[in-house]
């Protein structure tokens, strides 16, 4: 009697030990959905506020772009409404590099803002290349000569 209780017992533990381990997995499973979800979210608010942060800082350094100040004083003019903006939106625990990188950028960026050296653009891949203004005089090239 006792070894016909102990096979009637074994599917029984059995069922037991496949479900419970079902369940480990799949909590664990949902687990790591949850986090990965957690990471896109946190991923896609860093870049909407990196955007925000963009857009003040152009709108900041256009915004002095005419204004009688030393180019140190613009910056920190700037700056100072980039982290006044955020501030007004909640957000005050941006650091403060990262808003002098942004308004570093604006200027760069801004064909408002002068270069130091008015011969010089920068070209598409940030190069900086000599403007080369034609006076009408150079002789034009004959495609029968380059051979």
């Amino acid at each position: 009697m006792m070894v016909s209780t102990i096979i009637n017992a074994i599917p029984e533990y059995v069922i037991t030990a496949v479900v419970s381990t079902a369940i480990f997995y799949l909590m664990n499973a949902g687990k790591n959905l949850l986090h990965s979800k957690v990471q896109h979210a946190k991923t896609t608010q860093s870049k909407e506020l990196w955007s925000f942060i963009e857009q003040v800082a152009n709108t900041a350094v256009n915004s002095l772009v005419g204004k009688d100040l030393t180019g140190d004083a613009k910056f920190a003019q700037a700056t100072a409404i980039v982290q006044d903006a955020l501030a007004k939106q909640g957000f005050t625990n941006v650091d403060v590099k990262a808003i002098e990188s942004a308004v570093q950028s604006a200027y760069e960026k801004s064909p408002l803002t002068p270069t130091a050296n008015p011969e010089e653009k920068t070209d598409k891949s940030g190069q900086k290349e000599k403007v080369i203004v034609p006076d009408g005089k150079a002789k034009a090239i004959d495609p029968k000569e380059v051979a």
